[in-house]
C-alpha cells in the first residue's frame, strides 16, 4: 500500500507542478505563491473542521523543523520556475534526482535525527537510471 501511495504522490506532484506554473504564468511567481498557499490554508482549516482533528504545538522538538514552512515555499517559487522553462517532465525529473541524491545523503550519515541506512552500491544503478533519463529528455 505504501508503494501506490508513493506513486500516487509522484502523480499529484506532477499536477500540481502544471497547475501551479500555470498560475505563475498568469500572476507572476510570487502572487501565485501567495494565491496557492492560502488556498492550501483554508483547505487544510476544512479538513481539520471536517475531521474534527486539533492542532496541537509541542515544544518537544528542534525548531529547524518549522522551516519546513519555508521549504514549501521555496519549492512552490522553484517549480514555477521550471515549469516555465523546462515544462513538467523535466522540471519533475530534475526535482526526483535532488530528492534521491538529497534523501540518500539523509539516510547515510542519519541527518536531521534519523535512523541512519548505510547507503548500498545498488542504489547508484537507480540514479544512473534517473539520470540516463534526464540526459535523454533533455537531447530529444
Amino acid at each position: 500500500m505504501n508503494y501506490f501511495i508513493s506513486l500516487i504522490i509522484g502523480v499529484i506532484t506532477s499536477v500540481m507542478i502544471l497547475l501551479n506554473g500555470t498560475l505563475s504564468e498568469t500572476y507572476g511567481n510570487y502572487a501565485s505563491t501567495v494565491l496557492i498557499h492560502v488556498v492550501g490554508l483554508v483547505s487544510v482549516i476544512i479538513i481539520l473542521i471536517v475531521s474534527k482533528t486539533s492542532v496541537k504545538i509541542t515544544r518537544n522538538i528542534p525548531i529547524y523543523f518549522y522551516s519546513a514552512g519555508f521549504i514549501g515555499v521555496a519549492t512552490v517559487i522553484f517549480t514555477n520556475l521550471g515549469f516555465m522553462n523546462l515544462g513538467v517532465s523535466l522540471t519533475q525529473a530534475l526535482g526526483l534526482l535532488g530528492q534521491t541524491v538529497l534523501s540518500l545523503l539523509l539516510d547515510h550519515f542519519g541527518l536531521i535525527g534519523i535512523k541512519p541506512s548505510r547507503f548500498q552500491v545498488k542504489k547508484l544503478i537507480g540514479l544512473f537510471f534517473i539520470a540516463g533519463g534526464i540526459l535523454v529528455m533533455t537531447i530529444y
